[in-house]
């Protein structure tokens, strides 16, 4: 699938045609420039076939060379993405959200919900499923589609006492599980986290990797 990428430096744009899978790769630090690229060209436009002169991009990019420049457009730049792209990506996000509210999630009587069920709720509530992993959006995800069907996910109540030398790695992932903190005066960090008991060991395990396996934990009522 061909599309746009495209950036603008001196009140100019600078286009090219480019592969977006490939193109999405580089934006990463991967891929390939060749294969990525499908103009031979730079374009101010690439609609009209406005050519950039080469003293223009070398004022724009510091060089005239075609592969480096494209890089920097497709890094630096924006990649249009093609509606049927966006709905395909957004209805994935979707369905790894339906797959874990089906293992883990029930109605209030401990009755499980089917996938189709579980979607139409998304759909009616206007569920914002963000482009991160799901583990760390569960609590907004439940409080938006509850307001929809009667359901819950059974929980974990967990106390971990962080040593001080790995808070800062470890706090970001287990903020987003925490329902209380106390930090002590040698500098450890103690949380009460509350974690979907489906997702309970992988918790335990990026906490061992975040702390080097020191960590102290156990679960509570």
């Amino acid at each position: 699938m061909n599309t746009t990428a495209r950036i603008t430096k001196g009140g100019k744009h600078y286009e090219i045609l480019v592969d977006l899978d490939e193109a999405l790769k580089i934006k990463k630090g991967e891929g390939n420039i060749n294969v990525a690229v499908q103009t031979g060209a730079v374009f101010h436009n690439l609609k009209s076939g406005e050519q950039a002169s080469s003293e223009d991009l070398k004022k724009a990019f510091g060089s005239d060379v075609f592969e480096d420049i494209c890089v920097k457009i497709i890094k630096s730049g924006e990649i249009e993405l093609p509606v049927e792209y966006t709905r395909k990506e957004q209805h994935q996000k979707y369905k790894q959200v339906v797959d874990f509210l089906v293992k883990n999630a029930v109605s209030p009587e401990g009755r499980p919900y089917t996938p189709d069920r579980i979607m139409k709720a998304l759909e009616e509530g206007h569920v914002s499923v963000k482009n991160k992993p799901i583990d760390s959006q569960v609590s907004e995800i439940m409080d938006q589609i509850s307001k929809v069907i009667p359901i819950r996910i059974e929980v974990k109540r967990v106390k971990i006492i962080i040593p001080a030398q790995y808070t800062g790695r470890a706090y970001g992932f287990i903020n987003e599980f925490k329902e209380s903190e106390e930090w002590f005066g040698n500098g450890d960090l103690q949380i009460v986290a509350k974690v979907p008991a489906g997702l309970i060991m992988n918790f335990y395990d990026k906490i061992n990797s975040l702390t080097h396996g020191s960590a102290i934990s156990e679960e509570i009522k």
